[in-house]
């Protein structure tokens, strides 16, 4: 009895354990497994890379304040960073990359860039 490729379902010739017809089927099985496991993380590195367009757009240079609502308004979101840093006054900035932001509070938000000296 012959056995069926699972990525395309040809009968398969030769050993009983194989379980694609051909390398070509099992290139495109192994790939399509892949891409679905890692689509988690191709829209969260999106979502990041949005929220730094964003901050650069507002920021290009050192220190601003702008209108939270303008963030939202371009659908910033605010779940997603890549990491934090705590100054020595509690502030919590939250970075996408080298921008980072700070809720002053529900209306006003300071964008950074990152600048060495905040490491000290």
């Amino acid at each position: 009895m012959a056995t069926k490729c699972i990525n395309c379902g040809e009968n398969i010739i030769g050993r009983t354990d194989k379980k694609f017809c051909c390398d070509q089927c099992r290139y495109g099985y192994n790939n399509k497994m892949k891409r679905q496991s890692e689509k988690l993380i191709i829209d969260i590195n999106k979502t990041l890379r949005k929220n730094r367009k964003i901050l650069k757009q507002f920021n290009p240079e050192g220190k601003t304040t702008i209108r939270t609502e303008y963030l939202e308004k371009l659908d910033f979101d605010f779940r997603y960073f890549t990491h934090t840093f705590t100054t020595k006054n509690n502030n919590e900035y939250r970075f996408c990359y080298e921008y980072g932001y700070l809720k002053i509070d529900d209306e006003k938000t300071l964008i950074v860039n990152w600048q060495p000296y905040m490491e000290s």
